[in-house]
């Protein structure tokens, strides 16, 4: 009995192996593609609906730019320091900062008892010349009949000269003073002098008070003529080559929004020890309103140039990056589909709806297909497609 049951079990196991290798093998199901993650596929539908669009990377002649840094400021001969041209201490002023004043306006009254000795010296002076000029006239005459000697004629004519000389000098140190000479020569002698404003302006400094002495190296006053404000801007040795005469600026303050336009008017000649060249620009609109010393940024057009661009809108951007989608055929089972691929690039200038692109040296981008309309349709399936996944 149990010779005929392992027997039994023995049939029943080479029955069991002879089914399981007649069983038909299956054929492996061949894997599809699997598309990139930097590419995305659509069908026909979706790409007339997206209504995409495609071109080349063209040549374009774009403005360049340049990033600059500067201020406003006045021209010399419109910002003037007020001194005193002989010491003394200021009896009054009204100035104040902001304060706008005219030419010819009195800024202070300086006073000094020092003051009164030229004018006594003028006036004694003035009183000898008239003398020794009449006396000179009267030894030209007698000359004239011989009846002086010549070397008495000399000794006139140079004691009236060497005399003029003296009085010319110290009315013109009398005029300095801002003296009123012909008020002088009626006798009036005055123990004040006043300071004028030789330009019209706004007042930006006061550095005095009444009752302080002031020594003719001392700066009182400060007025300056906004009516011409120039824009300094500071440029670095590489962009000077950029930078012509003639060049349109275009800047904004600190805290403003407005854009403003300048013109290159003067490019420096010196670099500085920080590698820098001053250039003075001309505003294109005068605004009184503008002070000296404002801080601003500036763009200079440095002229147009060829560069590789393309449509605007043809650039997408995603995460703080740049990015163009360039079409690529890939076979896909059976069928040709097509797909894009997403490139980073860099980008420079934009400029009448096309911006500038900026390549590594050596990238072939001759016979790229760019998508130029469509693209966030393009970036949007795509990113939807990695949050299914």
């Amino acid at each position: 009995m149990k010779s005929l049951y392992k027997i039994t079990i023995l049939l029943f196991t080479a029955t069991l192996l002879v089914n399981c290798n007649d069983k038909p093998k299956e054929t492996p199901k061949e894997a599809e593609p699997e598309v990139q993650a930097n590419m995305v596929e659509i069908t026909p539908e979706q790409f007339k609906s997206a209504d995409i669009q495609f071109g080349m990377i063209e040549l374009k002649a774009l403005s360049g730019t340049t990033k600059v840094n500067g201020m406003l400021d006045v021209p010399p001969q419109n910002l003037v320091s007020i001194s005193t041209p002989f010491g003394g201490f200021v009896k009054s002023t009204e100035m104040l900062q902001g304060m706008k004043v005219r030419k010819g306006q009195v800024v202070a009254m300086m006073q000094n008892p020092d003051y009164v000795q030229p004018q006594q010296d003028y006036i004694d002076l003035k009183s000898q010349l008239n003398y020794l000029k009449q006396d000179y006239e009267r030894q030209q005459e007698l000359s004239k009949e011989n009846v002086n000697a010549l070397k008495t004629l000399q000794k006139s004519k140079s004691e009236y000269e060497s005399m003029r000389a003296r009085v010319a000098g110290l009315k013109t140190k009398l005029q300095l003073m801002n003296i009123n000479i012909g008020s002088l020569e009626n006798g009036n002698i005055q123990s004040t002098i006043p300071l004028y404003s030789p330009i019209n302006g706004y007042v930006t400094e006061v550095n005095t008070n009444i009752g302080a002495f002031a020594s003719p190296t001392d700066v009182l006053f400060k007025i300056a003529d906004t009516s011409h404000l120039h824009a300094e801007l500071t440029v670095f040795e590489k962009d000077v080559p950029k930078l012509k005469i003639g060049q349109k600026v275009r800047f904004t303050l600190a805290n403003e929004t407005t854009e403003r336009m300048a013109t290159v008017y003067l490019v420096g000649k010196e670099i500085s020890s920080e590698r820098t060249v001053q250039i003075h620009c001309h505003l294109d609109k005068e605004d009184t309103n503008l002070l000296p010393g404002m801080y601003l940024k500036a763009l200079v057009e440095s002229g147009t140039e060829q560069v590789s661009a393309v449509p605007s809108k043809a650039i997408v951007e995603f995460q703080g990056s740049k990015y163009i989608f360039v079409e690529s055929d890939q076979a896909k089972g059976d069928k040709k589909t097509t797909q894009y691929k997403l490139i980073n690039v860099k980008v420079g200038v934009t400029e009448l709806n096309y911006t500038a692109l900026i390549f590594d040296e050596g990238t072939d981008y001759t016979n790229w297909k760019i998508v130029t309309n469509g693209a966030y349709e393009l970036l949007s399936k795509m990113k939807n497609s990695e949050e299914e996944e």
